[in-house]
């Protein structure tokens, strides 16, 4: 999978492909693809035959969608990066907050 440069998840991952663990056939129908991502979505992450994998809402502190399963790839002690960077952004919003 890659991922759109300057987005939240290329950011997030610290480089522009990773490898995923997909557990489900559900996907964004193409025909829709540039009328929801024209509009508030971005589509930030692909498979290597363009299906969109990672959708984010540009602005939103953490909004990352994705069509894989991040827990698929965690460890005691190694978290997947998603779950780092969402836990991350919930301490900072917890904190702030108070």
């Amino acid at each position: 999978m890659s991922f759109v440069p300057g987005s939240q998840a290329y950011q997030i991952y610290a480089q522009d492909r990773a490898i995923e663990i997909f557990a489900c056939s559900y996907g964004l129908n193409k025909s829709f693809q540039e009328q929801i991502g024209g509009r508030d979505l971005r589509m930030s992450g692909f498979d290597d035959d363009g299906t969109v994998r990672v959708v984010e809402l540009p602005g939103h502190p953490f909004y990352i969608s994705t069509l894989f399963v991040p827990q698929m790839r965690s460890a005691p002690g190694a978290p997947h990066p998603l779950i780092s960077a969402y836990v991350r952004e919930a301490f900072e919003f917890s904190k702030n907050r108070s």
